[in-house]
């Protein structure tokens, strides 16, 4: 049987290019990862929080050449270039959008990072048609993700690789129940504990203080975490991001991204035990809401 590999561009994704000699030193004091292991062979995935350790931003940080790029949500780049431009201060950096100079993609399927002669530890990586090519710092099962040169946009069909497309992809995604910015994370809201970043490798417990610190290693440390950012197979209904999700009446969550009945949703962590062992169904409007355990999540 032959081995299927399939890639997509995601044009809701942009790129910000940062330069300038202190650019680790500037990103390292900001966001929950450890910038100081980016490198050409290495790619990671971090977050910005506000300062009491609410979820703002999260991207992945990728380097080539003399610069850091950031692989963000397009929608949001240019806030996201304003906040860290804020900070800036006296650092020797510069901030640009290159969304017109990159494409950010996927690859998905059968042997993916042998095909890109990638190791398949996250976040291994290498350069690739002029750009980079790496394995999802999340998790494996992800795939790889590519920021290319536009003018070399068709390198993976080149490379072997079956034409798809965004909606696929997100299918790939919430079968493994990884969220997707802003769709299942709600800024100024969202806390990374609850929301799988410890398990997704989003998270350096080892790296200094930044922004937003305190409250996420004292969630960790004190077991304060309430709530969970779940998979979710939905039945009898289409249910819409935002809906309400109850049990006996009662507030026990919010779906969040959903597709072809599957979706995230936050949920109380009392509610799902009491869906799992003493029946107690989790709503939303006329649909059920049977919550799922991704393999990656820990205890």
């Amino acid at each position: 049987m032959s081995e299927t590999r399939f890639y997509a561009a995601l044009p809701a994704r942009g790129v910000i290019e940062i330069t300038g000699e202190d650019r680790v030193e500037f990103l390292q004091g900001l966001v929950s990862n450890d910038v100081t292991k980016v490198a050409a062979d290495r790619a990671i995935y971090a977050a910005l929080l506000t300062a009491q350790g609410r979820y703002l931003f999260d991207f992945f940080i990728i380097a080539l050449g003399d610069a850091l790029y950031l692989d963000a949500e397009a929608s949001r780049l240019a806030e996201l270039q304003r906040r860290l431009t804020l900070y800036k201060l006296r650092a020797k950096v510069a901030l640009s959008d290159a969304s017109a100079r990159f494409v950010i993609a996927v690859a998905w399927g059968d042997s993916t990072a042998p095909a890109l002669g990638l190791a398949g530890e996250s976040g291994a990586a290498k350069e690739f048609a002029g750009g980079i090519a790496y394995i999802d710092p999340r998790l494996n099962a992800l795939g790889a993700r590519f920021m290319l040169p536009r003018e070399n946009s068709g390198a993976l069909q080149q490379a072997g690789f079956v034409a798809s497309d965004a909606d696929s992809y997100d299918r790939h995604r919430l079968a493994l129940g990884v969220p997707d910015g802003t769709r299942d994370l709600t800024p100024e809201k969202a806390l990374l504990m609850e929301s799988g970043f410890d398990e997704l490798n989003g998270i350096d417990w080892q790296k200094g203080c930044y922004m937003g610190q305190e409250l996420t290693a004292r969630m960790k440390y004190r077991a304060l975490v309430k709530k969970r950012l779940l998979p979710v197979a939905i039945e009898g209904g289409d249910v819409a991001p935002g809906t309400e999700i109850t049990q006996d009446g009662s507030e026990a969550g919010e779906m969040l991204s959903t597709r072809d009945g599957r979706g995230l949703a936050l949920l109380r962590l009392e509610a799902v035990e009491a869906a799992q062992n003493n029946g107690a169904d989790l709503k939303a409007g006329a649909a059920i809401i049977k919550p799922e355990r991704p393999g990656w999540l820990k205890d």
